[in-house]
């Protein structure tokens, strides 16, 4: 799995013990915690907006700085920070490691700031080459070039929610990273409980009380995570000045990150390109596609996070750490650790999306402004999702392996 194997040290019978199982379980539980709120905040929004051009607007603009997200933030960036990280900590000590961690936050912030205000300014471009298919209803264009500028802005706390994640999951502090994102889930479930219907009487368009419930949650996201780094020891120090921003850019462990992310970006690019293709196709089809195929990439999530994303968070640092100790044995048993629990877990999952996904749909949703025939088609998206859910949980953890051992190039390969 090393692309250079390094010397064996200790531990040739090492197995992955109680700590490590505890530890994906605890983000599983919390992974599922999200999801069920999340479940609850597609429910809410399905029975209150249904599936019209509006919705498709409200997702195309979603999805856009969620795509940007899984590209930069949980993407690229996370997979060549936390193994500079965990091999700052493994040998180099604490007060280089806080150097590091003080020189890749200013560098990100920079970097954010200059992308959210380019992405707010090349909003009808990007929900174009996104949705283009949007234009054949000239109400739901505008409402998602207006949703994506207001909302674009959420990269820019998700990415330091990512920097945040990255810290505390190295030293094992895996429960407030993987607890936050139920507070967004709150947010938009409030956003449209009670903002849709104030929005409507202030005579502003319901579904635009989606896009502040998004923003709320970024902030939110962020601030929940601070007291725990402070905790920790390892808050960042953000340079906001020239001067530090040079300083960061000098420091080699920050130019090895950025010098990952590089083939990291175009390897989670890649993936990314069928959702691109996906919801460009939805969105010159009947209005509502984009809608059904987003709620059905929502139920599919529930398998893919609560096995693929917890053991890869879980694992990422571990595997990290034992590579920067050359430690091989322990390396290869945490990878056939993960490897046997997706086959016993994944399996049945994906059968029972492929034979329960009508039940499962009509059950779900099929309430308020959600029709018979919406059913029908989320049905058929989530059956066709089911198909390749082993694969999918798979490669959440295989590719750690890869990125743990700071070799980017194969998964890009690969992908």
């Amino acid at each position: 799995m090393m692309s250079a194997k390094p010397t064996i040290v200790a531990n040739s019978g090492y197995t992955p013990g109680v700590s490590l199982f505890k530890s994906a379980s605890t983000v599983s539980l919390l992974t599922l915690a999200s999801r069920i709120t999340g479940l609850a905040r597609e429910l809410l929004i399905a029975s209150t907006f249904g599936a019209s051009a509006l919705t498709d607007a409200f997702n195309v603009a979603f999805r856009i700085p969620n795509l940007f997200r899984r590209l930069f933030a949980e993407g690229a960036f996370s997979q060549a920070f936390v193994p500079v990280l965990a091999a700052s900590r493994e040998q180099q000590g604490v007060e280089a490691t806080r150097h590091l961690i003080d020189r890749v936050a200013t560098l990100l912030l920079w970097v954010l700031l200059l992308t959210s205000l380019g992405g707010v300014l090349a909003a009808p471009w990007l929900v174009w080459v996104m949705a283009s298919g949007l234009k054949q209803s000239p109400e739901g264009m505008e409402a998602a070039v207006f949703m994506t500028r207001w909302m674009f802005p959420y990269i820019g706390f998700m990415s330091m929610v990512a920097l945040s994640a990255g810290i505390l999951n190295t030293w094992k502090r895996f429960a407030a990273p993987a607890a936050t994102p139920v507070l967004l889930n709150l947010c938009m479930i409030l956003a449209a409980w009670k903002g849709a219907p104030a929005f409507a009487g202030w005579g502003i368009e319901p579904i635009y009380a989606m896009a502040a419930g998004v923003m709320a949650g970024g902030v939110l996201q962020l601030a929940a995570q601070l007291p725990a780094l402070r905790r920790l020891g390892y808050l960042p120090r953000v340079g906001l000045t020239v001067a530090r921003l040079r300083a960061a850019w000098a420091d080699p462990g920050a130019r090895q990150v950025a010098r990952m992310m590089g083939p990291a970006l175009l390897g989670v690019g890649v993936a990314q390109v069928s959702l691109m293709i996906n919801t460009q196709i939805a969105s010159w089809l009947p209005a509502g596609s984009v809608t059904w195929l987003s709620y059905a990439d929502r139920l599919m999530e529930f398998p893919t996070a609560l096995l693929g994303v917890a053991l890869g968070v879980v694992l990422m640092p571990q595997l990290a750490s034992a590579h920067a100790a050359g430690d091989t044995a322990r390396y290869s048993a945490m990878l056939d650790w993960g490897l046997r629990l997706v086959v016993v877990l994944a399996a049945p999952c994906s059968v029972a999306l492929l034979v329960f996904a009508t039940p499962l749909v009509s059950t779900l949703f099929h309430y308020g402004a959600f029709t018979g025939r919406d059913v029908g088609q989320v049905s058929l998206a989530l059956a066709g999702y089911g198909v390749g859910l082993l694969g999918l949980v798979g490669v959440k953890v295989l590719a750690p392996g890869y990125y743990a051992n700071q070799d980017i190039r194969t998964p890009v390969r690969i992908a």
